[in-house]
């Protein structure tokens, strides 16, 4: 297992109340031992005027993923911390609005001064809608 901080998903949906997180309803849903996920509608909020979901809501989720992640394999968040240092998405397909989407952050890096994780979006069939590549540098304190 890479998780080094003891957490609950209930306890990280806590965390995320009154930022854009939550602004986006995005729900942190389920972790194993290399990966975590959360989902996000496709509402009003999510969407572009043609009313499929918005690149850049996509890429939210990425992030908030794969920051997430990073911040629960620092063994001491007192002595580090991660921050956000590049991200890319590739988007796939679209998705229609009243739709659910689910992103799966599993790392690629996690080393000593960087962590780098790979974001897999899905749609409600299980087909990717998107690819992002995160990468995080971890600061002392």
């Amino acid at each position: 297992m890479i998780w080094k901080q003891n957490f609950t998903i209930e306890g990280l949906n806590q965390l995320s109340e009154n930022t854009l997180v939550s602004h986006l309803e995005i729900k942190f849903t389920r972790s194993g031992d290399d990966f975590l996920e959360a989902t996000m509608p496709v509402t009003s909020i999510t969407v572009q005027p043609m009313r499929i979901l918005h690149g850049g809501a996509s890429v939210v989720l990425a992030e908030t993923l794969g920051s997430v992640a990073s911040s629960l394999v620092i063994p001491d968040l007192h002595i580090q911390y991660p921050v956000g240092l590049d991200i890319n998405a590739n988007h796939l397909r679209s998705v229609k609005e009243n739709s659910i989407v689910t992103g799966r952050a599993k790392p690629i890096h996690l080393g000593k001064s960087t962590h780098v994780w790979h974001i897999d979006i899905y749609d409600e069939n299980q087909i990717p809608v998107c690819v992002s590549r995160l990468t995080m540098m971890i600061k002392n304190v």
